[in-house]
């Protein structure tokens, strides 16, 4: 790895830092194959119970990097067409895979800009919480493009198909209050305290039960794929499996007790 993507785990926290600073952490080829490894190391890690992505310095990701786009120009149009096809199916569709199938809670710690791919992958976590003076853009149409990293499918699942035309449509610049509105965001906070506030979340989120939330993600996504019946299966054995967790009887019985639950993954 060319260190544009650090992976840190500690106590159970594995962090996904995008690191370009210096480029407001815009994704460069490097980038995305420096995501996939990171992504691919962090699905085989072990004793992960929570997972925040964020940007180093102040940005989160102001989109593609340009520059790297510029290199293509030269190429006829057919070869073009296919260099960047070739680069998202082999870099950006796998990790965002491999994201979404994560077991544990995902939680996108954001300030700065957060454009393009940047906002893909906003939209990709579980949770998002942000800083006040956070701007956000699908910004795609702004150079001709109908994005990538899952926006269509996230934005149209999100917001309803016509919020998610305009959005992408008129690639307009919103902040942090528009996002939490419309439900892109779960928490804004002031951008000196969104490290502690994104460390509380994480904690909260470290003390609940695991095997829960694994299968709360598992029905979140499925939810819109499947019509009730099979929904209502699924349901049914998720619920199951949970009951037959050691978490299960110590959540029951700390409520029975008048006292706070201590789940144990177990």
């Amino acid at each position: 790895m060319a260190g544009t993507v650090l992976l840190n785990i500690d106590k159970g926290v594995a962090t996904l830092t995008l690191n370009r600073p210096a480029a407001l952490n815009a994704l460069s080829l490097e980038m995305m194959e420096d995501l996939g490894e990171a992504v691919r190391r962090l699905a085989a890690a072990e004793g992960v119970e929570v997972v925040v992505l964020t940007g180093a310095g102040d940005h989160f990701m102001a989109g593609g990097d340009l520059r790297d786009f510029a290199r293509h120009l030269g190429l006829p149009a057919e070869e073009r067409r296919a260099v960047f096809q070739r680069m998202i199916e082999l870099h950006i569709n796998p990790s965002v895979h491999a994201l979404q199938a994560l077991p544990q809670p995902v939680i996108a710690r954001v300030r700065g800009a957060c454009a393009g791919f940047g906002l893909s992958l906003v939209l990709g976590c579980d949770m998002a919480i942000c800083a006040d003076t956070t701007v956000f853009t699908t910004a795609y149409a702004a150079i001709a493009l109908s994005g990538d990293g899952g926006v269509s499918w996230l934005l149209s699942r999100t917001l309803g198909r016509r919020k998610a035309a305009e959005l992408l449509l008129l690639g307009e610049r919103f902040d942090a209050a528009e996002a939490l509105r419309l439900g892109l965001v779960n928490r804004v906070l002031a951008d000196d305290a969104l490290d502690a506030g994104c460390a509380a979340l994480v904690a909260r989120l470290q003390a609940g039960p695991r095997h829960a939330y694994a299968e709360i993600k598992r029905l979140l996504g499925s939810a819109g794929e499947l019509p009730l019946g099979p929904q209502l299966q699924a349901e049914a054995e998720a619920f199951a499996r949970c009951a037959a967790t050691a978490d299960f009887a110590e959540g029951v019985s700390a409520f029975l007790d008048k006292r706070k639950a201590v789940f144990r993954g177990s």
